[in-house]
């Protein structure tokens, strides 16, 4: 008997079921008479499963079925109000009602008054509302609160009035308190034609869950609506067709699915915040990851289909998930609130990288063909958290700038991960002049008193000479022009898919996965050396290549998105010595520093990003009377160091070491 009652629920609650046509107060699949809907079925009269019509067993309304004693765990999260709580289901209460079959403890037809009524037919799932049949509720929407708390994500007064905004007033708290019947009507299933739920209303565009969960902008105990933005988002208002194997809803596109693309009333995959979770689950992966992956897989199960950022991943490089164990998962607001506004912006959690760090699922918008000026945060990563330039101070609302987004994590949050664990995004330089103790906070670099910066926080300088800088951006052919430069660039011009659709490609766009180290979306080497600062280069790439893009990329196709290659390389400057020159053979990385110099040196003047990588240089210390170390002039482009067996003097001369290879000597006379 257990049996089949544990397993009846699943028809009641599945999304698959086809419409039937009903009409009146009629029971549907509760019908467990003979000539009912049901698929275990008794002789008595379909009311009298639940109802004595004359006696009930003293609580509820005249109720005939037994009532379940399991003790239930309730639902929990931290987003939940503190003061908020929740209590057992009070026996006979609205919801204790439900839970005397629908726990799946007690088998239906357990009538009291009757004795137990014998079944007829057989169900083979298990009750959906909890699995294990033990009292674990986590993973169901909350009610029987005990303390039921106002919170920004609230309908204004739903707390207070006990008035939800459903115009049909169908959707209503109980005594001031959720229970079932706020979302069910046991008597009529078709209320909602395609989700055979007992719904009291049609559900499709979220609208159950909208009436008590409110879009409206407003803050409460300093925490601000996370659904705000909700009415434009792409997944309120996307129109892809849906198919049941997507497992996102019953309804027929994105949009009419809305809330339940993402959330699931009952039995959630991830019961913090009741997450849908990809089905099946996927191995070593979060909860609000696995979310995403559900349609952002490339599937057919949407179509048009997405583009597949889950690819992106599982290339050569990629943000890393957050790990499963220990301290760094990914938490909304970690500690609870009111505390977790802080921590959750500027993440100390450690590789607490996940897609809802990037992407607010309630506020997100479809990209266009077209995007915002730099610094513009892009319509994708509409309602996120940032953190401003000084990469300590947090945003008051949603970041406005890219790059407030990604400073998130590479400001100066604690929880990033140690070089060891970096490295494997591939080769890290070690500057000569560091920025900060933090190599991975990159706020210092990018800052207005850097000596010299890519320019992502602030404007490019209009009076230093730039005579390399193109007019447009190249796409990823190398060709085509893109972009117009203009006076900021983000950091996903650097740091992107390397097939993304804004420059020419056909995959996602942002940082998701390259085939390329460090995340970047063309090729970038950097110099190594035979045996410690100063030996030899290793030399992979002799000879002038200049391409920047295309199916053959060459060494250096990154800075050439943006620099003409052709210029500086044949200009019989320092960079034609040193890069084309196939005895040297050294890469931009060796004197330049990819984001900026932010921190002052009495030898480097730190020009146009000069800070040389010292596990490929070493210090001149051939002559007493002259200023050893490493230095550079930018006035006259002098450098006094050692490098691939050479000796810079600080005379503007050159001495090769033993057993260098013959240089050129003349062109390294003054280094210009």
């Amino acid at each position: 008997m257990k049996t089949w009652f544990a397993c009846m629920v699943v028809l009641i609650f599945s999304g698959s079921m086809q419409p039937q046509q009903f009409a009146g107060d009629v029971l549907g699949a509760h019908d467990l008479s003979f000539g009912g809907q049901s698929p275990i079925k008794a002789a008595l009269p379909p009311c009298q499963f639940c109802h004595a019509p004359h006696s009930g067993i003293g609580k509820g309304p005249l109720w005939a079925q037994k009532y379940s004693t399991q003790a239930y765990t309730m639902y929990s999260s931290t987003t939940i109000p503190q003061l908020e709580t929740f209590q057992q289901p009070v026996t006979g209460g609205p919801s204790s009602l439900c839970l005397s079959c629908h726990d799946g403890t007690v088998a239906p037809g357990t009538a009291v008054p009757y004795g137990t009524i014998k079944m007829q037919g057989k169900m083979n799932q298990i009750d959906i509302l909890d699995p294990n049949l033990d009292g674990n509720l986590q993973g169901s929407h909350p009610f029987s609160f005990s303390n039921l708390q106002d919170s920004s994500d609230l309908v204004q007064g739903l707390v207070s009035s006990h008035r939800t905004a459903d115009p049909q007033h169908k959707v209503h708290l109980v005594r001031g308190n959720v229970e079932c019947e706020s979302c069910h009507n046991p008597h009529v299933q078709n209320l909602d034609k395609v989700s055979l739920n007992f719904l009291v209303r049609d559900s499709s565009s979220g609208q159950m869950c909208l009436a008590c969960h409110g879009t409206t902008p407003r803050t409460v105990n300093n925490l601000p609506n996370p659904l705000a933005l909700w009415s434009a988002s792409i997944h309120a208002t996307m129109s892809n067709s849906t198919l049941m194997a997507a497992n996102v809803g019953p309804y027929a596109t994105v949009s009419q699915n809305s809330c339940s693309s993402c959330h699931v009333d009952h039995s959630a995959n991830g019961p913090a915040r009741m997450l849908r979770g990809a089905v099946p689950a996927l191995a070593n992966m979060d909860a609000a990851t696995q979310n995403c992956i559900t349609c952002h897989n490339g599937n057919t199960n949407i179509t048009p289909a997405l583009p597949n950022v889950y690819a992106e991943f599982i290339k050569t490089t990629a943000h890393p998930f957050p790990a499963l164990s220990g301290n760094n998962t990914h938490d909304p607001t970690v500690p609870p609130p009111p505390l977790g506004s802080a921590e959750a912006t500027l993440l100390n959690n450690n590789r607490h990288a996940t897609c809802v760090d990037c992407h607010n699922p309630h506020a997100s918008q479809q990209v266009g063909s077209t995007f915002p000026a730099p610094p513009q945060i892009r319509v994708s990563q509409a309602g996120v958290n940032g953190v401003q330039s000084d990469g300590i101070t947090l945003d008051s609302g949603a970041a406005q700038y890219q790059y407030e987004n990604c400073l998130r994590c590479h400001g100066s949050g604690s929880g990033k991960g140690t070089l060891p664990i970096q490295s494997t995004f591939g080769y890290f330089p070690t500057r000569f002049v560091a920025s900060a103790t933090d190599p991975l906070n990159v706020s210092l670099e990018f800052a207005t008193t850097a000596t010299s910066s890519h320019p992502v926080t602030h404007d490019r300088s209009s009076t230093l000479p730039q005579p390399s800088l193109l007019a447009n951006m190249l796409q990823l052919d190398g060709i085509t022009q893109g972009r117009a430069m203009g006076v900021r660039i983000f950091c996903t011009d650097c740091h992107n898919s390397d097939d993304n659709r804004e420059f020419g490609g056909t995959g996602p766009n942002g940082p998701h996965g390259s085939l390329y180290p460090h995340v970047v979306e063309r090729r970038y080497e950097m110099s190594k050396v035979s045996s410690g600062p100063g030996s030899s280069i290793t030399n992979l790439f002799p000879g002038a290549q200049t391409s920047a893009g295309g199916a053959t990329p060459g060494p250096w196709a990154l800075c050439g998105k943006c620099h003409n290659l052709t210029t500086l390389l044949n200009d019989n400057s320092v960079h034609t010595m040193h890069v084309t020159n196939s005895q040297a053979g050294a890469s931009c990385s060796v004197c330049h520093t990819a984001h900026g110099m932010g921190a002052t040196s009495p030898s480097i003047t730190g020009g146009s990003l000069v800070n040389f990588d010292s596990n490929v240089v070493a210090p001149n210390n051939l002559s007493a009377s002259g200023p050893l170390g490493i230095s550079y002039n930018g006035s006259n482009n002098t450098c006094i160091l050692v490098c691939h067996m050479v000796s810079h003097n600080y005379d503007g001369t050159v001495t090769q070491l033993s057993g260098s290879p013959q240089m050129n000597t003349a062109k390294h006379g003054s280094h210009r």
